[in-house]
């Protein structure tokens, strides 16, 4: 490209275009796997109750069904996310969406528990691939409104929650477990249907050197926009960083020059050690422990809804001891406190791009911890709930916005991967939540589990005001060697 001549980047290129119905679809695409994500997730509730009195389940039997689907979720995270950084988002999330529908639907076909085990790990690994959709539905949209546009992606996860819990509380008094497991394998096979329509990420292509196809997207996505391109053509990243730096003894190197760097050495270890490097290793070693203490805190939150009220007719009885039987769920309670997300994700996207990701997330950390406190000690059934409520608001807002830093703080070459290590580090908090927290609670062992939960939260927002950048409003980046300083503010 001669001097002189006009270009832009994809960023100047989708802040040129704006936010249209292109973004709509790429969001409501997007949402539907958030929402069968959490309707997976969410059945986890009823159906390990429903199982173990039909199959005389030991407890330990009964929460193994919720571990198998983190501990799948754990390795497809990571899989799917080099999968998607080396072959492309679309092929990432296809095979995760064919993985789930088809271990979601034979889920309900089960003949006895140990199929019942494998299919759900099944699904966990397909599950597990959610972190590609998210770095590919975020790659589309305008720097100036990533944060609220990703907040209201967030709120398909609630819309989900809320949506198996009123499907649960319909279906399994009547139908059963089956039904459950059949119909909120739904949403996963609509992936599927619309696959055809979605576009490849141009953050991708143009780091593979396939500029043209980018620059077709971009023209494709201005079209139905009702909008146009900037005048010029596409330029990559590392052209501008060549561009910057013209000595004599500058090695340039063309987009496609880099990306063979990365690709020839693309094995799981290669980018695992790539997001250890130097440039790399204090953002993800800090993201991972958020990304641990705010699963172990959200599912400790959604799970101590109820245990702490159940083991206080135990532990601390205040009269008639009320007896349940092993599959009473109360799906009324669930429905209801499945709104305490909605202020959550209210909170955040008032915040997010006005106070910046690192506050909002510090914050809503701090004020769960404040909400929890008072839980050190009994507290009557109505105030436990309340605070647990107020709990579950704070964390969901934190967990929303964790969801928007994370891919803004990787370059593309390994944006999915590192989002999907980090997914995976969370995944163990799940796996690690119902097991030391709330075996705690039922061993009457209330005080040391909440300071549990107290500790892990605090020790998250410390790690997020250690973050090393503010990334709201700021432009992606697409190599490892302009991932060493912070992304440049997006020109509006």
């Amino acid at each position: 490209m001669e001097e002189g001549n006009p270009s832009f980047t994809v960023d100047e290129a989708l802040v040129g275009i704006g936010f249209g119905k292109f973004q709509l679809y790429v969001l409501a695409y997007a949402g539907m796997a958030w929402v069968a994500e959490a309707m997976e997730m969410m059945l986890l509730s009823f159906v390990g109750p429903a199982v173990q009195s039909l199959w005389n389940l030991s407890a330990r039997e009964e929460s193994l069904i919720t571990s198998v689907v983190f501990a799948g979720m754990l390795i497809g995270a990571y899989s799917w996310g080099i999968v998607a950084d080396k072959h492309g988002r679309r092929k990432g999330f296809i095979i995760t969406a064919v993985v789930t529908f088809l271990a979601g639907f034979l889920s309900s076909f089960a003949p006895n528990y140990m199929s019942l085990i494998v299919l759900r790990c099944l699904v966990g690994l397909g599950l597990g691939g959610g972190p590609v959709l998210v770095s590919w539905y975020l790659e589309f949209i305008p720097a100036p409104h990533r944060g609220t546009w990703m907040i209201v992606f967030s709120a398909f996860w609630t819309v989900g929650t809320i949506f198996e819990a009123s499907l649960a509380w319909l279906i399994m008094p009547s139908l059963g477990w089956r039904w459950l497991l059949a119909l909120s394998s739904v949403p996963s096979s609509l992936l599927l249907v619309f696959y055809r329509w979605t576009p490849e990420s141009p953050r991708y292509l143009i780091l593979q050197g396939r500029k043209a196809e980018a620059q077709s997207i971009l023209q494709k996505i201005a079209r139905m926009n009702g909008t146009q391109l900037p005048k010029g053509v596409l330029r990559s990243e590392i052209e501008e960083k060549n561009k910057s730096l013209p000595t004599e003894n500058t090695h340039l190197l063309k987009p496609e020059e880099e990306s063979k760097i990365v690709a020839d050495n693309n094995g799981p270890g290669f980018f695992l050690l790539t997001l250890l490097s130097p440039e790399l290793i204090k953002r993800t070693l800090l993201l991972w422990v958020v990304f641990f203490g705010n699963a172990f805190a959200y599912y400790g939150v959604v799970l101590l809804t109820t245990e702490l009220n159940n083991s206080q007719n135990s532990c601390h009885p205040t009269g008639e001891v009320l007896q349940h039987s092993s599959n009473d769920v109360n799906y009324k309670d669930v429905f209801i406190a499945s709104f305490a997300e909605f202020p959550g994700l209210l909170i955040s996207a008032a915040t997010v791009d006005r106070l910046g990701r690192k506050v909002t997330m510090s914050s809503t950390l701090f004020l769960c911890c404040i909400f929890l406190l008072p839980l050190l000690t009994h507290q009557s059934p109505a105030i436990t709930t309340a605070l647990l409520f107020g709990g579950r608001v704070c964390v969901s807002a934190a967990f929303a916005v964790v969801y928007i830093y994370a891919p803004e703080i990787y370059p593309t070459a390994v944006r999915t991967t590192g989002v999907g290590v980090a997914s995976s580090v969370g995944r163990i908090g799940g796996v690690l939540c119902p097991l030391v927290a709330v075996g705690l609670v039922h061993g009457c062992h209330q005080t040391v589990a909440v300071l549990l939960f107290e500790v892990v939260m605090f020790v998250s927002g410390i790690c997020v005001c250690l973050f090393p950048f503010e990334t709201s409003g700021r432009e992606l980046t697409d190599t490892i060697s302009t991932s060493k300083k912070p992304p440049s503010s997006s020109s509006v």
